[in-house]
């Protein structure tokens, strides 16, 4: 019965053997050559996307981490002062009026300077509030064993929240209240606003399909989007399977169902972790924005091929209607591109239908060259663009430096070299001051060019082994390998009077220098980086257009 309705054609006529054999030469080249075409393509959006978001989640959970230290840093200052200290020193588990009055007044002044706190709040070791920037007391969301986690490392960063009353999204950080001696008498907590931590998060999400989310290590609980702030973000969560595989993988892109733009969306992401946090930075870009591009060439294909197939089946039916002659020629030929062979050229065979059949022949095995032709086109066009791909991702745009990217790799390489030959090296963290300032006032090109003019300056003066990056914003670092820390000195010296000199389209810039050594200030590349960033925030609180060499800040300086 299926045989009688699906009847298979029979190969037995001229025409019908020709027009087998001309959609079979048709559509196998045309198909491999798509197929080929496609999964090249498919692989190159792959590995840019991959890149893109590998560079985005690493840049944004180095800016989280760099926000966090700032603010921690900020409350450790606040807390240092003889206006909190002496003053709980003071009340011995009481508040007097006029105790709390002089808080207040020091809290709220300091609120008014540093937006980025909604609340600044001193209390006693069992959690009482004994000072608010607010008028009263009030209350303020402390984590469990929040006082066992204080003494342990001298900070704590709670869980966000939603305050439903001011419809923001909030966290609470705390530092230690010390006295001289190092013991701990109060805490010192800020209500920051992750309104904040957003901003910091949208600067990373140039694309309008992307999100860069900020989430906990341990939970995957969403803290900041920057996308926005609601409470249905702060309730979302990673799912554990895709959370796991992120981790596992960190810096990897995979593809997977996310709830945090939309609820189960398709999307690809990379993970990358907050320095010193337990907090990870996930970006994301939905699948079907992804692979929209390899979607389009696919469909695209798929018609040139149908519509190949139509026209040279058409006309291979309507020349096999009146071929009667021997084809043993066309046959040769037939056979030799099958193989693989498309340097074939068949002699005219003349006039009427033979003619016009090996006209055909050679017009198909033309386009079947072109295709080949093309296709190795298409293959060195992507060879060179993976080419360019690689120097990109290690090349700052602006300035023309190394990327944060090639300044982590030489600084391994330095590290491991040091550990199997002994051979010490040093890390310079410049900052240009006040660059802010300049650009608010001279505008974003004149800012750009002081950035490339500095770069210029640095490339100038160390050597051609030394690495210098641009470690972004006004941020620049070098490497300088078997330096010693008096070299460094006189190199820093000798950078920071020779900028000073220099002519910009506005007005004069300073550098902010910190320096660190290995195995002096640390053993590893993340020590010493974290020595030379901790120096450079010691030559800014020193006011500036100075050098500092590894000057860790204390609690309570």
């Amino acid at each position: 019965m299926v045989g009688r309705i699906v009847r298979v054609p029979q190969l037995h006529s001229i025409r019908s053997k020709i027009i087998a054999f001309t959609v079979a030469a048709t559509l196998l080249p045309a198909g491999l050559t798509l197929w080929v075409s496609y999964a090249q393509n498919r692989a190159a959006i792959e590995a840019s996307l991959a890149q893109d978001l590998r560079t985005q989640s690493g840049q944004a959970a180095r800016e989280v981490g760099v926000w966090l230290r700032e603010r921690l840093y900020d409350l450790r200052v606040f807390a240092s002062s003889y206006e909190v200290s002496d003053n709980i020193a003071l009340t011995s588990g009481y508040t007097s009026p006029a105790t709390a009055t002089r808080l207040h007044e020091y809290l709220n002044s300091l609120r008014e300077r540093f937006t980025d706190y909604d609340r600044l709040l001193v209390l006693d070791l069992a959690g009482n509030v004994e000072a608010t920037s607010d008028k009263g007391h009030g209350t303020v969301r402390l984590p469990a064993d929040w006082l066992k986690t204080l003494r342990a490392e001298r900070q704590v960063v709670g869980s966000p929240f939603w305050d439903a009353a001011e419809t923001s999204g909030k966290l609470v950080v705390i530092v230690p209240v010390q006295r001289p001696g190092g013991q701990i008498i109060g805490a010192f907590a800020g209500e920051l606003r992750l309104a904040a931590m957003k901003r910091v998060l949208g600067v990373f999400d140039p694309k309008s399909d992307r999100v860069i989310a900020l989430a906990t290590s341990d939970r995957g609980s969403l803290v900041a989007s920057s996308r926005g702030l609601s409470p249905r973000l702060l309730e979302t969560t990673i799912r554990p399977g895709p959370l796991s595989r992120l981790t596992g993988s960190e810096g990897s892109a995979f593809r997977y169902t996310s709830d945090v733009q939309r609820a189960n969306t398709p999307v690809v992401g990379a993970l990358a972790r907050v320095p010193q946090t337990k907090w990870i930075v996930v970006a994301e870009v939905p699948a079907s924005d992804a692979f929209a591009p390899v979607a389009r060439f696919r469909e695209v294909g798929l018609t040139i091929v149908i519509a190949l197939l139509v026209i040279i089946a058409t006309g291979a039916y309507r020349l096999g209607i009146v071929i009667v002659r021997p084809l043993d020629r066309l046959i040769g030929g037939a056979a030799r591109v099958a193989s693989g062979e498309l340097e074939v050229d068949l002699p005219p065979a003349g006039g009427g239908e033979v003619g016009q059949l090996t006209t055909a022949f050679n017009h198909m095995v033309w386009k079947l060259r072109e295709s080949r032709r093309q296709l190795d086109a298409t293959n060195e066009m992507l060879r060179r663009q993976n080419a360019e791909l690689e120097r990109l991702s290690l090349t700052d745009g602006l300035t023309g430096l190394a990327n944060h990217r090639l300044l982590m790799q030489r600084l391994e390489e330095e590290a491991h070299r040091y550990h199997r030959h002994g051979r010490a090296f040093s890390v310079l963290m410049i900052d240009v001051d006040h660059f802010k300032a300049y650009n608010d006032r001279f505008g974003h090109p004149a800012g750009d060019d002081v950035l490339r003019h500095v770069a210029t300056f640095l490339r100038a003066v160390t050597r051609q082994t030394d690495c210098v990056a641009h470690h972004g914003g006004d941020e620049f670092c070098i490497l300088l390998p078997e330096t010693s820390s008096a070299d460094v000195a006189r190199l820093a010296d000798r950078i920071r009077e020779r900028i000073k000199v220099a002519r910009f389209p506005g007005e004069g810039i300073t550098l902010s220098i910190g320096a660190a050594s290995l195995p002096t200030d640390g053993v590893t590349a993340e020590s010493v980086m974290g020595a030379a960033d901790d120096a450079l925030y010691e030559a800014k609180r020193r006011g500036r257009d100075c050098y500092v060499q590894a000057v860790k800040v204390t609690d309570g300086v």
